[in-house]
C-alpha cells in the first residue's frame, strides 16, 4: 500500500502563508521519484514544478559529449523549476532524481499566476533562489579550489541535510558523474574517508559513522551554503 506524504514535510511548502498553501493544496499531486528520472531536461518547457519530500534531485550541466556536473542539490527545503517562475520556463540545466523517494508537484500556470500576484509567495520564493543561486556559485568554487575529498565531504554533507538518517545509496560512478571527476578519484577520495573512520561505503550503499567529523574536514563551502539557506528561510532550512 502506497505510504502518504503530507506537503508540509516539504519546508517551502511549510513556510507558506496560510492562504497561499491552503489554495495550492488541492492542486499538489503526490508522485514517485524513483532513482535516475529525469524530471526536466536541457532546454525543455516545464510543465510542473515539484516539491521533494524524501527525495533529493540534482540539477546537472551535461556538456556536448555527454559528460556532467552537478551545479546543486534540491530536497525538503525547496523546489525543483525555478526558471519556471522567473520567466524563462526552460533552463540548460538537467534535473535528475539522485535518491529516490516521493514528492509534490504543481502545475505550471498555478505558480506562474501565484508569482505574479506579487506577494508572500513571490518574496519566499525569490529568498529561496537567492540561496540556490549561492550554492550554485559555491559548488563552482569548491569544485575549482579544493581537494576531492573536501568536495566528497561537502556533497555528503548537503545530501545527508535533506534526507533522515545516516545512509546514502550511491554508486561511485553515480557519485563520480555529479561532481564530474574519475570515477578513480572517487573511489580514492571515499578511502580516505572510509580508513579515517568517517564514512563506510559498501555495495552502493554510504554510511556516515562521524557526521561532526566530516564537518571538520570539508572546506568552508558547505557551512556557507548551509548558513545561507538558515538566514534566508529561517527555521525551515534542513537540518
Amino acid at each position: 500500500m502506497a505510504i502518504s506524504f503530507q506537503p508540509k514535510e516539504n519546508h517551502l511548502l511549510a513556510a507558506l502563508p496560510a492562504a497561499e498553501f491552503d489554495a495550492w493544496l488541492p492542486h499538489l499531486e503526490q508522485v514517485d521519484l524513483p532513482l535516475s528520472q529525469v524530471l526536466y531536461e536541457s532546454g525543455s518547457t516545464m510543465t510542473h514544478v515539484y516539491f521533494p519530500i524524501n527525495a533529493i534531485v540534482s540539477l546537472l550541466y551535461v556538456m556536448e559529449d555527454g559528460r556532467s556536473a552537478e551545479i546543486a542539490v534540491i530536497g525538503n527545503e525547496g523546489i525543483v523549476g525555478i526558471s519556471l517562475f522567473l520567466g524563462g520556463e526552460s533552463t540548460p540545466s538537467r534535473a535528475v532524481v539522485q535518491s529516490a523517494g516521493v514528492g509534490f508537484r504543481l502545475k505550471a500556470q498555478i505558480v506562474k499566476d501565484q508569482f505574479d500576484r506579487a506577494g508572500p509567495v513571490l518574496h519566499l520564493l525569490l529568498r529561496y533562489t537567492q540561496a540556490l543561486i549561492t550554492q550554485m556559485g559555491q559548488t563552482a568554487v569548491c569544485n575549482r579550489h579544493h581537494s576531492l575529498d573536501q568536495q566528497l565531504c561537502r556533497w555528503l554533507l548537503l545530501s545527508l541535510d535533506r534526507l533522515q538518517g545516516s545512509e546514502l545509496i550511491m554508486t561511485q560512478e553515480l557519485i563520480a558523474n555529479m561532481l564530474g571527476v574519475r570515477r578513480e578519484g572517487v573511489t580514492e577520495a571515499a578511502l580516505k574517508l572510509q580508513s579515517a573512520g568517517l564514512i563506510q561505503y559498501a555495495r552502493g550503499h554510504v554510511s556516515v559513522l562521524d557526521r561532526v567529523g566530516l564537518e571538520r574536514r570539508t572546506c568552508e563551502c558547505y557551512a556557507v551554503v548551509k548558513n545561507e539557506y538558515e538566514r534566508l528561510l529561517p527555521g525551515k532550512a534542513p537540518t
